[in-house]
């Protein structure tokens, strides 16, 4: 059973490998929902850590429908991230009709060679979460990370259940999206806990003192002073409903 963390800092993701996360996703742009991580992130941590980093490739936030411009950048990231040492990589690209795009996820999964890959919650916008689960086993992805077409976890439980099910041996179907202990402890309850992704996200306020009263950037004030990291309590909450 493998308890995989998103995370978006340094700090994050060190404190996460530090309370006993079996994986990360590495990303970057927590207001966009994860972007593709930098080069330099990836080669620190995995200087620093020996738990598997999966990085998640995605040129931009918005929609996952992408020109095919985007999908020769999503290649590049992967060739080079590839060589930096990641473990895995998380992606999933749409066409106009939010279904799963075969022939451009083709190219990105032969753009990760053997690497295990993940196809993340652009799942859940897709109209048919039967026909995707099948088509995302057909093109050959190792796992999908779902809310059950709902936004959270909670939401959508009943069809992540069936999902699960369903998938049996073929392909992991990865609850994500709000997880808690107790989704935790259902599926390992029923017997169908294999993975599941849980931020455990917490911050802490900056460390910068000075303030400039006039000045502002295009988020929030509040949030400009709050640092993204990882609750250590809740990452060992999760492992102990897990062992």
């Amino acid at each position: 059973m493998i308890l995989e963390v998103p995370v978006f800092t340094v700090e994050a993701a060190l404190i996460a490998a530090s309370a006993g996360a079996h994986r990360l996703e590495l990303c970057s742009d927590f207001a966009e929902g994860g972007t593709t991580p930098s080069a330099g992130m990836l080669q620190f941590l995995k200087s620093k850590l020996d738990i598997p980093i999966f990085v998640m490739i995605r040129p931009r936030g918005g929609d996952f429908v992408y020109s095919n411009e985007e999908i020769e950048v999503m290649e590049r990231d992967i060739h080079l991230l590839d060589k930096l040492g990641a473990d895995g990589f998380v992606f999933g690209v749409l066409n106009e009709n939010a279904q799963v795009d075969f022939q451009k996820n083709a190219r990105l999964l032969t753009a990760a060679k053997r690497k295990p890959c993940t196809f993340h919650r652009a799942f859940d916008l897709t109209p048919d979460p039967l026909e995707s689960l099948n088509r995302i086993q057909e093109i050959g992805f190792q796992r999908i990370l779902s809310s059950g077409g709902a936004p959270t976890v909670s939401e959508g439980w009943e069809v992540l259940l069936k999902l699960i099910s369903l998938a049996a041996d073929q392909v992991i179907v990865m609850p994500g999206g709000g997880s808690k202990p107790e989704h935790a402890s259902e599926l390992k309850s029923k017997g169908m806990l294999k993975e599941i992704h849980a931020s455990c996200k917490s911050e802490r306020p900056s460390q910068s003192i000075f303030k400039k009263s006039d000045m502002s950037f295009s988020i929030p004030e509040e949030r400009f002073h709050q640092v993204l990291s990882v609750n250590p309590q809740l990452v060992a909450r999760f492992l102990q409903v897990m062992n």
